[in-house]
């Protein structure tokens, strides 16, 4: 599956849920609230832009952003609600892709780095940040703890998340660190929709390695974006990362 396939025109149109899900307030505020900050008053860079919904609150709260995104389905979905004018957008893979300017913050939420399926694309999107910061800026990666401690011997899918109308469930090559989300979608009739995702999977310690190979250190690490403590138990993180000096720009780390 490349993600050029799974960002899709049918994908973009079904992507947006309003008022529910990660679109909900309750999850859209404190993370908009919390780039806002980030941003200190500078531009801000969106990898993975998508349709924009964090980019559209964040420049409607007096925010400059620029986005970076591979789907040209996404690209159309976010024009929709905002001109090029309003919100920039470079077509492009967002480890390899350059958008014009300097900005204070560079953000990617939502797992998607993990859609980059290689060490070495995961290390490159760093040094894309790197490359695109002011010195002091800040690159901050929301994404998911591998729950590896639900897989028992011999095991390879856990179901991780589980609601009327939806089933979320991963697939795990560990030897790989791989993992396949499959996300099943069921309407009134009990007809049900699947979509599929690949993804490499990172824990934090690793996260951090790369960061510190682009020449960023971890300021702050949440278990979400309100500033939780980060545990043992955490589900997910957010991880806040400040450019230090000056990365190299080698393909390999």
């Amino acid at each position: 599956m490349r993600q050029e396939e799974i960002w899709d025109a049918d994908t973009a149109r079904h992507y947006d849920t309003p008022g529910t899900g990660m679109f909900a307030p309750e999850v859209l505020g404190p993370a908009v609230d919390r780039l806002a900050e980030l941003a200190g008053g500078g531009r801000a860079l969106e990898f993975a832009i998508g349709t924009g919904r964090m980019a559209v609150p964040l420049a409607e709260r007096g925010v400059p952003v620029t986005g970076i995104e591979l789907s040209r389905p996404m690209i159309d979905q976010l024009r929709t609600k905002v001109d090029e004018a309003t919100i920039p957008v470079v077509a492009g893979d967002m480890a390899t892709a350059v958008a014009p300017g300097e900005y204070t913050l560079v953000y990617l939420v939502y797992n998607t780095i993990s859609n980059l399926l290689t060490q070495a694309e995961q290390v490159a999107c760093f040094r894309n940040a790197a490359r695109h910061l002011t010195p002091g800026g800040r690159f901050v990666i929301e994404l998911w703890v591998p729950e590896l401690r639900k897989l028992p011997p011999g095991q390879q899918a856990v179901v991780w998340h589980n609601e009327p109308g939806y089933i979320g469930l991963d697939t795990y090559d560990v030897l790989r660190q791989h993992v396949v989300s499959h996300h099943f979608h069921f309407d009134e009739s009990g007809q049900a929709r699947l979509s599929r995702s690949p993804h490499r999977y990172i824990w934090p310690a690793e996260l951090d390695l790369m960061a510190q190979l682009a020449g960023f250190e971890l300021e702050s690490r949440h278990a979400d974006w309100t500033g939780t403590e980060f545990t043992a138990e955490s589900r997910s993180h957010v991880s806040v990362y400040r450019r230090t000096s000056s990365p190299s720009f080698e393909t390999h780390p």
